[in-house]
């Protein structure tokens, strides 16, 4: 079975990307798996040139099919920060929990009403000979006054999703994978890739 290299450091995302892609016929590998220590730092303006950086970089490195993301979230009141920066958003070394009372902070007495914002990711898959294809998804929301749920990672717990009544970080895995942006993203990598490698 060929591998296919899930480049993130994030333990969390390797965790929810191999749910989403489990029922694609690759091994799907880890970096800490394949004993890659490589840091690609994100030095793109858009989630897509980070993406393709990142997946090209760890496809060359790995000599595997590689898949790399990059996600953001967009606050409309905040002019669509903290985007690219999401996880840097609050300075290098930060937690969830400093990048959430952050980005709370910043929409300190903004009502519900201006609150609206977004979750996108974009995928990007390359091989080792350093062609990439771009897939994307967007997960609409509001942002809460107080952070709720145990469950995801970043800034789930204030991403609320009005037709479900709860937080990201509410929901069990496989309704977050069902309805978020890393959710739909993976879904069309995955008919890209069975499209592409006749599987």
């Amino acid at each position: 079975m060929p591998k296919l290299l899930l480049a993130t450091n994030n333990k969390a995302k390797v965790r929810e990307y191999r749910s989403l892609l489990s029922r694609l016929p690759f091994e799907l590998v880890s970096l800490a798996d394949q004993g890659i220590a490589t840091t690609v730092s994100e030095v793109g303006e858009t989630l897509e040139e980070n993406a393709r950086l990142k997946a090209t970089v760890l496809a060359a490195e790995s000599q595997l099919l590689a898949l790399a993301d990059d996600s953001g979230l967009e606050v409309d009141a905040l002019g669509g920060e903290p985007g690219r920066l999401s996880a840097r958003y609050a300075g290098e070394g930060a937690s969830d929990r400093d990048r959430i009372d952050y980005l709370l902070a910043k929409l300190k007495g903004v009502p519900r009403e201006r609150r609206s914002a977004r979750f996108r990711c974009v995928i990007a898959i390359a091989t080792p000979e350093g062609e990439v294809e771009l897939c994307s998804g967007e997960c609409p929301g509001i942002i809460t006054f107080e952070p709720k749920g145990e469950q995801g990672f970043g800034y789930d717990p204030v991403f609320y999703l009005p037709e479900l009544d709860k937080t990201m970080a509410e929901l069990p895995l496989e309704v977050k994978n069902r309805v978020s942006h890393r959710g739909q993203a993976a879904r069309e990598a995955c008919q890209l890739l069975r499209r592409k490698y006749n599987l």
